[in-house]
């Protein structure tokens, strides 16, 4: 018995030694999940009910807010838009990103190091110090108001995290495993399309979910190169559309939840894929 009550014991000392990390997480939580539980409530409020309570829980729920935030604007064709160019933006920069990625971690070239550092450097800048000179630029080649050349930003902005990442990720790959694959004649562009690429799934997928992510919230860079109405993004278009309904935050608040969807769903396929990846990854080392 005194065994028990030792074990006894010594596990509830265990737990108190544990309780100011569960205090931190479980706070760290409640701040997270806070702003997107008051955006839930209030979008199921009317607005009288939100006038009336801003804090309480929504009763009886109201689903009106979600029809109008649909139809109280062009909605679909921001989404639209927001899914063209996150798409676009995320399948350059990761393809340009691989092949930098590759050539600094597996090929052996004068200004090797230096290339990674000016792409380390990059990840410094901030995008706003280069809208001027971008607008200038674009505005001479004729790309304002392109799906192109908002993309092709896009995907310059994602690169230098995406290259960062990626090299670091090829270089953990054992060397003995390439060397063989290029010993029986393949080239470097097989052993990146084979080998390397499938071995880094993981880092793959975790660079489509944070470049999506910030693609699909970013506002500046689509407010001033997409200026013309049908071609703004889901950001910009709320934007308006909170200017349009300013006095209905229910209304508002449905709007971005409804914009949060995709979001969410890309981030539980890529969470599932990201630990599918991590298990094949180790059955393959």
């Amino acid at each position: 018995m005194s065994a028990v009550s030792e074990r006894r014991a010594r596990g509830r000392r265990a737990r108190l030694s544990n309780l100011p990390q569960h205090v931190v997480l479980v706070g760290a939580a409640v701040l997270a999940l806070g702003p997107v539980l008051f955006m839930l409530m209030t979008a199921l409020k009317t607005e009288k009910q939100y006038l009336n309570d801003t804090l309480g829980p929504p009763w009886p729920l109201s689903f009106s807010n979600f029809r109008e935030a649909l139809h109280g604007g062009d909605f679909f064709i921001w989404l639209k838009n927001s899914a063209i160019m996150t798409f676009g933006s995320v399948i350059v920069s990761t393809l340009a990103a691989a092949l930098c990625a590759y050539a600094i971690a597996r090929m052996r070239f004068r200004g090797q190091n230096l290339l990674l550092s000016l792409n380390i450097a990059l990840l410094i800048v901030p995008p706003v110090v280069l809208l001027i000179p971008l607008f200038a630029q674009y505005s001479d080649l004729g790309l304002i108001s392109t799906y192109r050349g908002v993309i092709v930003i896009y995907a310059g902005l994602t690169a230098p995290f995406s290259v960062y990442l990626l090299t670091n990720f090829f270089r953990s790959i054992p060397h003995e495993l390439l060397e063989s694959a290029m010993a029986d004649g393949a080239s470097h562009f097989r052993l990146l399309w084979q080998i390397v690429m499938p071995l880094s799934a993981p880092a793959f997928m975790t660079l489509v979910v944070v470049n999506a992510l910030w693609v699909w919230n970013e506002l500046l860079i689509a407010l001033v190169f997409l200026p013309e109405d049908r071609l703004k993004t889901l950001m910009v278009g709320i934007t308006v559309f909170q200017g349009r309904y300013s006095l209905d935050v229910p209304v508002l608040m449905a709007g971005m939840l409804l914009a949060s969807v995709p979001m969410l769903i890309l981030y539980v396929i890529g969470q599932r894929f990201f630990i599918r990846g991590l298990t094949s990854g180790a059955l393959k080392g």
